[in-house]
């Protein structure tokens, strides 16, 4: 099945008709944003175990490229520091700024950044707590207190009164976008719109050509309603890799299969299949209310020059790398222990937004 093209139109309250790029993950970048756990934070004792996997993600980024780390006080800025130079980061790749956070989680309260012809804007969506879910006050400022700071330069922000998570978009960076049903036409995001009222809105912003919709996949445990970077991630245009259930007995299994289904009918623009790449599925964690845990390969980072993969201390964490590899060729693949972080149900690529070159300097 060929998505329908859709017409590009301009943004709303602009003339400028310039085309619109929402770069794909893999194109180059100035830097990777990361919003630091705050003292007293929704982890509770978990804090130390979830600032283990910030500090191992900072210095693996810092390797590559700058990372902005988002604090809650300037006391935090001198200890992250340190810590960071304990891992032989250098501290000239790091950038501080202060803004209070509800949580962690820059890849939905981060800002997306576009090209519009030669401009590079950032697009400043509100951001609700994943549908009212959690408080999100403080997260939905973060991108406006980031620019007011000088953070991003002169580049423009531009505020967008629309509801959209990075965590629920997918972009080949040649105008189609990934997507799924259950999280952009969930009532509690933007119950004015349908999915023609979403996918106008998608072609204004991001300069969505093609939008490919999935209606099924899910992960238990998941709170996003089914983020896309949980379940499928483009790779490069040709190729999406996704996660794969092959035990009918897993309550994953139907909807997954469906997804796979799903996935096999798409086609990219030039109306060839894509390459597919399953992903394995890790054993079943639990957190202690018995509930399971969303632990998924997809929520990987990429960043110049390599991968970053969630690990979950599983046996099939080897082949989730080996598999990613053959998808990444000249990248180094990187395996960040994870498992403190689907404790409050994200993972690697939930925790990270990546800012296109230019971006930071």
């Amino acid at each position: 099945m060929t998505k329908k093209s859709i017409p590009i139109r301009p943004v709303p309250g602009h003339s400028d008709r310039a085309a619109v790029v929402l770069p794909a993950e893999w194109m180059p970048q100035s830097g990777v944003m990361l919003t630091w756990p705050r003292r007293e934070s929704p982890w509770g004792a978990q804090r130390p175990s979830v600032e283990a996997v910030f500090l191992r993600l900072a210095a693996e980024i810092a390797r590559r490229e700058l990372v902005l780390i988002v604090i809650e006080d300037e006391r935090e800025r001198a200890r992250i520091t340190q810590e960071l130079r304990g891992q032989g980061t250098d501290p000239d790749k790091l950038r501080f700024a202060t803004a209070p956070s509800n949580d962690v989680w820059a890849r939905d309260h981060g800002p997306i950044v576009v090209w519009r012809g030669a401009q590079t804007v950032l697009l400043d969506f509100r951001f609700n707590g994943w549908g009212r879910k959690y408080a999100s006050d403080e997260d939905d400022r973060i991108t406006r207190r980031l620019h007011d700071q000088g953070v991003f330069g002169r580049h423009a922000r531009e505020p967008v009164d629309l509801v959209l998570e990075g965590g629920s978009i997918e972009s080949d960076g040649t105008g189609t976008l990934l997507t799924t049903a259950r999280c952009l036409l969930s009532p509690t995001r933007n119950p004015k719109l349908a999915r023609n009222g979403v996918e106008e809105q998608l072609a204004a912003w991001l300069g969505a050509r093609r939008v490919l919709w999935l209606e099924h996949g899910f992960l238990a445990g998941d709170d996003t309603d089914s983020h896309v970077d949980t379940l499928a991630r483009f790779c490069d245009p040709k190729t999406i890799a996704y996660v794969s259930c092959e035990d009918p007995g897993d309550e994953h299994y139907d909807e997954l299969s469906a997804m796979g289904a799903e996935l096999a009918a798409l086609r990219t623009a030039a109306g060839k299949p894509y390459r597919l790449v399953p992903l394995p599925w890790p054993r079943a964690r639990l957190e202690d209310s018995g509930e399971r845990l969303p632990a998924t390969y997809a929520n990987f980072l990429i960043i110049n020059g390599a991968v970053l993969v969630p690990l979950y201390d599983d046996p099939a964490d080897g082949e989730a790398l080996t598999r990613l590899a053959a998808c990444f060729p000249g990248r180094e693949i990187v395996g960040i222990p994870a498992l403190p972080l689907i404790r409050q149900y994200g993972s690697v690529h939930c925790v990270t937004m990546q800012l296109p070159k230019g971006v930071l300097t």
